[in-house]
């Protein structure tokens, strides 16, 4: 019965692998479309082919195609980072900012605003900021002994967190409140409305160099949610591959945060919807994962430059659409870890 549906699944994966890829590419495209000045799917494919000029071709080419890109780019890597850190913690409630990725992310961008520093130094600031804080994590749970680090890992996570926050909160009274408080207060709600094809060179190659790992030992990664014990008796050493998994994450993480801001729901979401579609396998969850949170923000972009006259932020739509529907997810159950 069990090598049955393992066949089925199998046999199941490229047509899912090619609805989600056709769907990706349908959606992408749609995207360049819509938004307040309209553009035909004539003159889209000619901006695309090089063969249509004027106003349309700008807006195609150098406004949404950058952003359609960096959704697809934020989206997948925040879905892919959601599914390795439930898997690495065994707990669906787990999502990137758990180790205060997203705070000490925001903390340094916060601050770069408040130093007026140029866009460039500010996106750097918050990379490091993310890195910064889950690396203070790693310490002090380094420190702590005869516990459990899991454990350890989220307790001093949602510490630096918290003390992240409050940093973040004092530079905003602190801000000027004309100027620099609503770019702070905008940059930290999340959007794509000032990415260009400049800001996501930085950001994709420190996308690609943390999912490598995570991709090349999906199979390990799937041992270790088995528990720390029964990863050991199959070979795995779990302490050190807790922490590469940790570290190719928040890679992952603190890369796409820096370019989008705060953008909340989407690595919590997006793996239960994707584990519902193909279990727990983390081989097969990775992808699938990426693509779904590919899309998903691709469609949460599009909405929130073209329903209204002004641009709604990404985190409050990702948190009112994330909200019911996560509540949808947990009331049909999800599936098992193993």
């Amino acid at each position: 019965m069990v090598e049955g549906t393992r066949a089925v699944r199998r046999d199941a994966t490229l047509p899912l692998a090619a609805g989600l890829g056709f769907g990706l590419v349908a959606m992408a495209f749609a995207a360049l479309l819509i938004g307040p000045y309209p553009v035909s799917p004539a003159q889209a494919i000619g901006a695309l082919a090089g063969a249509e000029t004027g106003q349309a071709a700008t807006v195609v080419l150098s406004i949404r195609l950058p952003r359609v890109a960096a959704a697809l780019l934020v989206g997948g890597a925040l879905a892919a980072a959601g599914a390795s850190y439930q898997t690495l913690f065994r707990n669906p409630l787990v999502s990137p900012d758990i180790l205060g990725v997203s705070a000490g992310a925001g903390l340094g961008a916060v601050l770069g605003i408040f130093l007026s520093l140029p866009v460039a130094a500010i996106q750097g600031m918050a990379f490091l900021g993310g890195l910064g804080a889950v690396a203070l994590v790693a310490l002090v749970a380094a420190a702590v002994r005869n516990a459990d680090q899991t454990l350890v890992l989220v307790l001093t996570g949602v510490v630096v967190g918290a003390l992240a926050g409050a940093a973040t909160s004092l530079l905003k009274v602190l801000a000027d409140p004309y100027d620099q408080l609503p770019a702070i207060t905008f940059w930290l709600l999340g959007s794509l409305a000032a990415v260009t094809a400049e800001d996501m060179l930085p950001a994709l190659p420190v996308v690609l160099v943390g999912l490598v790992p995570l991709v090349a030992l999906r199979w390990r990664i799937n041992v270790l949610s088995l528990g720390d014990e029964e990863a050991r008796a199959l070979g795995v050493e779990a302490g050190r591959l807790r922490l590469l998994v940790i570290a190719a994450a928040t890679l992952v993480t603190a890369s796409v945060v820096s370019l989008a801001g705060v953008v909340g729901w989407v690595g919590l979401v997006i793996p239960h919807l994707a584990r519902m579609l193909v279990g727990p396998g983390f081989g097969l969850l990775l992808p699938v994962s990426a693509a779904i949170g590919a899309g998903y923000l691709l469609v949460v972009d599009t909405l929130a430059r073209s329903a209204t006259s002004t641009e709604i932020p990404l985190g409050v739509l990702t948190a009112v659409i994330g909200a019911p529907f996560f509540i949808g997810l947990l009331a049909r159950g999800r599936r098992g870890w193993t």
